[in-house]
């Protein structure tokens, strides 16, 4: 069974569920709000994405050395994913809260205009999903998680 001894795969998995489960604590320290749902959504701090992309590359590097091609197409597949995580996803993410905030001042002012009753539930919508991207500090926390990560699973395994 090759899989299961496929180091770089292995320290990518471990360093996105760490990095999912971590944001629950993380969030709860934050806010004094326990929410384990974070565990399942994108977003927040630490970056799983900066983490799995940094722990592939770090254990390729680890595995394979700095200087071999699988270890330059790990690293620029890093920096594109992480790249995109602060840049269009977060920007993705500060255009659904407007668009929120637009659809809900809408919905108040015909509801006032109208004196609407109360929407039954097959008008009600889900609001668009917020927390999409990562702000720079996220990802950066998201990439050392993943090299720790790696660098630990190396040492010990």
């Amino acid at each position: 069974m090759e899989l299961f001894s496929n180091f770089p795969l292995w320290a990518a998995l471990t360093a996105i569920v760490f990095a999912q489960i971590v944001k629950i604590p993380i969030q709860f320290i934050a806010s004094r709000h326990f929410n384990p749902g974070l565990a399942f959504s994108t977003g927040g701090m630490p970056s799983s994405h900066s983490a799995a992309v940094t722990a592939l590359a770090t254990a390729v590097g680890l595995q394979e050395g700095l200087n071999s091609n699988m270890f330059a197409i790990a690293c620029v597949l890093a920096i594109i994913v992480m790249f995109d995580a602060t840049g269009v996803r977060r920007q993705a993410g500060e255009q659904a809260i407007l668009l929120n905030k637009l659809a809900k001042d809408f919905t108040h002012m015909v509801e006032e205009a109208r004196v609407w009753s109360k929407k039954a539930e097959y008008e009600k919508r889900e609001e668009l999903k917020e927390l999409l991207g990562h702000q720079p500090i996220e990802v950066f926390f998201g990439g050392v998680t993943g090299v720790l990560i790696s660098i630990i699973l190396f040492t010990f395994i």
